[in-house]
């Protein structure tokens, strides 16, 4: 793969991984509750769900979804089922004080949160179109394709992590602003409402 390729993808792949979505704001919300460690170790079931998108591009299966008006649909109403079922989950979390906060930060549910991670990132159709549509940009015509997805993914995963951890740092810093339980309430409530939308906004999308 050519170096001027390489500096061309960096850029506009970092740019996607930053963007504002569902899976950031996840991050953002479990830093709050869990702090930054937790957060970051959460996103892993993300990785492990784009890596799995990133495969079904390279396989070519993701012509399926851009095909098959049924199979996307009840992907997209799965994903945004899901989304609201969160938005609910975090609008009624019980709101405990600081100093048992800080206890139960200590016994957070790893696999729990990391099925989280990976079940907002597998219910979102629009992410493997996105695969298909950027990734092979950056495929040199002539030259085995494969090796190539495995070069770009493992650099689109690995800048992923990145902005994970970035997400989780601004919620772990947000958490000392949210001491109060009433404002540990709202800040619940307005990611849930977020995540609600992004449920909304899920349904809408097409294929195109």
């Amino acid at each position: 793969m050519k170096l001027e390729l390489l500096l061309l993808f960096l850029p506009a792949c970092f740019a996607l991984n930053m963007a504002p979505g569902t899976n950031n704001l996840l991050s953002i919300t479990n830093s709050t509750r869990h702090g930054f460690a937790v957060a970051c170790w959460a996103g892993v079931g993300r990785l492990v769900a784009f890596a799995g998108m990133i495969a079904i591009a390279a396989a070519g299966l993701a012509v399926v979804l851009q095909t098959s008006e049924v199979v996307f649909l009840t992907v997209k109403i799965a994903g945004a089922l899901y989304l609201f079922y969160l938005a609910i989950q975090l609008w009624r979390a019980p709101v405990e004080p600081a100093c048992a906060a800080a206890s139960a930060r200590q016994r957070p549910s790893l696999p729990a949160l990391a099925k989280q991670e990976f079940w907002v990132a597998a219910g979102n159709p629009k992410a493997i179109l996105i695969f298909t549509a950027f990734l092979p940009q950056f495929i040199e015509v002539g030259q085995p394709a494969a090796p190539q997805f495995a070069v770009l993914g493992g650099l689109f995963l690995m800048l992923e992590w990145v902005a994970i951890a970035a997400y989780a740092y601004i919620g772990s810093h947000l958490g000392r602003w949210f001491a109060a339980p009433r404002r540990r309430q709202l800040f619940n409530r307005a990611c849930g409402s977020l995540l609600g939308l992004a449920g909304l906004g899920l349904l809408t999308a097409r294929r195109a």
